[in-house]
Order: structure tokens, then sequence, then C-alpha cells
């Protein structure tokens, strides 16, 4: 079985396109995984994140799905399932219905009783322990907020670090001053392992700190732009990369405005895609909330200025 092996770089996680009936459009998906696989910069895929309206999905439509995009890029470009599950014997369960599906990696997100509950570092462990083991496949760490009750402490994530299915982590702490320790934590243990920004409100900020790539729902939308920046920031020209983000800043803010990405960020970035050609719908499924018509408006324009349109078909 292969499996995947390089992190560093652009990683998109993938939104999902809906027929009118909010059924998976297998035909759109298909076209839209061979066209971001073929950007500069894509390394992986990602399937079944917050982006792809995950909680909207039943587990077997999550393996469907990976399994859509696996088969539309064999031999082009990797793909790396999300899962969301409660338990272990659940994450095992589901971890091997996405490898079946042609899942090559996993981004494991924490379990939703730890946003409400909490937990012991040693649940983590045995969690990561547990899934790693029976899937045989990469992992990645799925690393939430600063102020949920599902955020890892610095040392926790060194501790990770050091598991042997653990390739990488998505870093979304959005607190920069424990971000920059969590980074150092890491490196200072397992300096191989991949440390990948989520930080799609503040791309240019979280990837100075000296990441090795994105894994971002931005990237359905405008790949291109967030690897020139990612590769300007390599480069060390700031001046170059400070003009990419204040291109990105415009469609930023009409799809994330003030905050966080959210449910209906993602919508107002499916909508983007509309605008832009790369979908042809912005259907989203319940509980998302699609935009109204004046968010549509804001959209559209941002799209428009940032030269977008017809993104797809170009």
């Amino acid at each position: 079985m292969s499996v995947m092996t390089n992190f560093h770089g652009l990683i998109p996680a993938m939104a999902v396109p809906f027929r009118a009936d909010h059924s998976i459009d297998e035909q759109e998906l298909t076209g839209f995984a061979q066209w971001l696989a073929r950007q500069p910069g894509v390394v992986g895929m990602m399937t079944n994140g917050h982006t792809g309206e995950v909680f909207s999905l039943t587990p077997r439509e999550r393996a469907e799905v990976t399994r859509i995009v696996a088969r539309a890029t064999e031999g082009v470009c990797p793909v790396v399932s999300s899962v969301v599950c409660e338990g272990i014997r659940d994450g095992i369960e589901q971890a091997g219905w996405a490898r079946e599906a042609g899942a090559k990696a996993l981004d494991i997100m924490p379990p939703h009783h730890w946003l409400r509950f909490g937990f012991r570092p040693s649940h983590v462990i045995e969690y990561f322990t547990a899934i790693g083991e029976a899937s045989g496949l990469p992992l990645i760490v799925h690393v939430y907020p600063a102020w949920t009750k599902a955020s890892f402490s610095s040392d926790l994530l060194a501790e990770l670090a050091q598991l042997p299915f653990v390739k990488a982590f998505k870093i979304g702490t959005r607190e920069m001053n424990k971000y920059a320790r969590d980074l150092q934590a890491i490196r200072a243990v397992a300096p191989g392992k991949a440390l990948l920004t989520c930080h799609d409100e503040y791309l240019l900020a979280s990837m100075v700190q000296g990441v090795d790539g994105a894994l971002v729902g931005f990237a359905s939308l405008i790949p291109g732009l967030i690897n020139d920046l990612l590769q300007a920031v390599r480069n060390g020209d700031l001046k170059t990369a400070q003009m990419l983000q204040a291109k990105i800043d415009p469609l930023k803010e009409a799809v994330y405005g003030g905050g966080e990405p959210t449910g209906e960020a993602h919508a107002n970035m499916k909508a983007a895609m509309a605008a832009a050609g790369i979908f042809r719908s912005g259907a989203v499924r319940a509980p998302t909330i699609a935009p109204n018509a004046q968010e549509l408006a804001v959209i559209a324009e941002a799209v428009a200025s940032a030269g977008l349109s017809r993104l797809r078909a170009a």
C-alpha cells in the first residue's frame, strides 16, 4: 500500500459541489479535483475537512468523496482524508473506509466530546496511536484554536510529534504567542515533521513563523495566489509577499470578514468559487446558510476585482 510522503507545500482542503437536490455532484467534483491537482505547488489534497462541509456528510458519504477524488487524481496527486468521529473504534472504522477509498494519509480532528469535556493527554496519545497502527497511514495532527477545550498544549504537541505515524501538523492555533511556542516545541523534538498553517484569514502572518506549507480551505478558491505567497515567504521576499497578501485581502474580507472560518464563511467561499467559474453552483447543505443577495454582490465584486472570473476554464 502506497502512502503520502511529501507534506511540504500546498494542500488544499477541498470544497464539495452539490446538485440542486443537495446530493454530491460526482462529475463536478471529479473535474474540480483534476483541476486542483494540476495547480503549482499542490503536493496533496484533503477531503472531508470543514471546508468540505464534513458535518453535513454521513460517514459513508465521506468515504465516497475520498473515492471520487482519489480516482480522479490517481497517479497525479495523493489524497488526505479527515477523520471526524467520537471514539477509537469509530476512528479506526472510518480510517479504514478512507484507506479503502484511496486515501494516502489521514488528518485527525479532535473528537467533538473533547470540545465539550476536555481530555487527558493520555487520551490523545491513545487515540492517535490506535488509528495510526490500525490504518498504517501517515497522520496529520489537526490542531484546534487555543480558546477551545480541544486545544493541545505545546508539551502534548511535542509528544505527538514523536509518534511514528504522525508526519505533519495542521496548525490552527489562532493565538500567535501560543502558535510560536507550538512550532518551537515540535521543531525541538522532531525537526523533520511538516508544520502547516491553516490560518486562512491571516496567511502571511502565520507563514513567516517558519512553516513548511499550508493546508487551507481558501486554496480551493485561490491555490495560485496562496502558492505564490508561500514561495515568496520561503525566498525571504517580504515585499512580494506583502503585495500578494494585499491581493488576497479583499477576497479574504468577502469570504471570512473579520473572523475565523465558519460554516457561513465556507458558504461564502463556495459562492466565490461559483463566481470564478470553479463550480457551477454554490449550493450548500443545511445547517450551513448560503449568503444573501447583498453578500453575494460583495463576493462577486471581490472575485471580479481579483481577476478570477472563469478561473477554472483558464
